[in-house]
């Protein structure tokens, strides 16, 4: 089988590593990722951010690659078959994302996060490839004797974090999340199959965890992109609060599948889920926009049209006073009762931590192998803003009353 390249505006050109990886990216379950945008609605203040879980798959993927040959090259033994157990690991962490990727990830299946999905993916695909993803399995659910496989995978510096700061700073035209990768990835070593960083990687750290933490406060959680994917966690609040007749006449297949069927056990939903991609909610959307419902036909336009709600950004919880003020304002403006007024006024708050004291720690080796932990170090001067978790506190509302005209 020959092996694939592709062009990627990151890396260059990435090389599929192995026939089996080959074989895994043009399975259906990874070329469903092509139809999801890495970033949502992102695209409604960052017009460039157009790019797809698949594209994200693969960096992940070719960041594995480098990471096993910079292991290699220090003598950490990493046999074949779990170089290529973690290149597929990489590649298929985001196959549970559904359209619009976090932003619908409990409004469709409530209760079911994207790596609990992924999981039940990889098992199923793993039946049809007859046990060649066990070892892939073990790495992910961290049942691997070889932990450090699995921070590769999810930890606070892992290769799925190193590409999509990369790669949505990139897309997105924030420079303040552009790292450098390669050289964090360079800096990383093996302690007791653990996962551990070389000490002169100490500021190359920081910058990463900053980068992290900019990013979120400036595009991840960007308050127009935020509003707009909480209007379409209420459209869908909404859909899914309609009989099955009329989903069916608005939604896909695949969505009025996933909506209608109850049973609890999402194996049931797969072949619903497998199919759906962000297509199917712009053309729920386009279809709702003139239904007889005029809070989801409201709530449809608003995001097509990206007319969306004003949202007012505090540094203190809103009040039940002002929240309740601008409720009854609007209810008498609109003609909307109490539980419809939710759809169209709330509010909450914005979150986002740059390092969790409650997640397994960042280790430091000394040039004599001694480990220290990265917050116990002396130069780490960020620390203190680094562990502290921040909060932002909103309220959002409509612009004027022309959504019900």
């Amino acid at each position: 089988m020959k092996l694939t390249q592709y062009n990627d505006p990151i890396y260059g050109f990435i090389t599929i590593p192995t026939p089996f990886i080959g074989k895994l990216i043009n399975h259906p379950y990874v070329q469903r990722l092509r139809r999801i945008k890495q970033m949502g609605l992102s695209f409604l203040v960052f017009t460039a951010t157009e790019h797809t879980r698949f594209q994200h798959a693969l960096g992940a993927m070719h960041l594995a690659t480098k990471a096993v040959a910079s292991f290699r090259k220090q003598g950490i033994q990493i046999n074949d078959s779990e170089a290529e157990a973690l290149y597929a690991a990489l590649l298929l962490h985001d196959i549970g994302h559904g359209p619009f990727s976090h932003a619908l990830e409990h409004a469709l299946l409530p209760a079911m996060a994207h790596e609990k999905i992924s999981l039940a993916l990889m098992t199923d695909m793993n039946r049809e490839l007859e046990g060649k993803l066990d070892l892939t399995i073990q790495m992910f659910t961290n049942k691997y004797t070889r932990g450090f496989f699995n921070q590769l995978i999810s930890s606070h510096i892992d290769l799925d974090r190193l590409d999509y700061l990369k790669r949505d700073s990139f897309y997105s035209g924030v420079t303040e999340g552009n790292i450098n990768s390669e050289r964090l990835i360079t800096m990383m070593t093996v302690k007791e199959d653990a996962l551990v960083f070389f000490t002169k990687a100490i500021h190359s750290i920081e910058k990463f965890l900053l980068a992290r933490r900019m990013m979120y406060w400036s595009v991840y959680l960007h308050k127009t992109s935020f509003v707009a994917e909480e209007l379409l966690v209420r459209f869908f609040k909404r859909f899914e609060q309609l009989d099955n007749a009329t989903k069916n006449s608005l939604g896909t297949v695949a969505l009025t599948g996933i909506a209608s069927n109850k049973n609890p056990e999402f194996d049931d939903k797969i072949p619903y889920f497998t199919e759906l991609d962000d297509n199917d909610i712009w053309v729920t959307l386009k279809a709702a926009s003139h239904c007889d419902d005029a809070i989801l036909a409201a709530l449809a336009n608003m995001i097509l049209n990206r007319d969306l709600l004003k949202i007012h950004i505090a540094n203190q919880p809103i009040s039940k006073t002002e929240l309740t003020a601008k409720r009854e304002f609007f209810m008498d403006k609109l003609g909307l009762s109490t539980t419809e007024i939710d759809y169209f006024v709330f509010a909450g708050s914005l979150s986002t931590q740059g390092y969790n004291l409650e997640e397994q720690p960042i280790k430091l080796c000394s040039l004599d192998g001694a480990l220290s932990l990265f917050d116990a170090f002396s130069e780490n001067a960020h620390f203190p803003i680094l562990a502290r978790k921040d909060y932002k506190y909103f309220l959002a509302f409509p612009k004027q009353n022309g959504y019900f005209s």
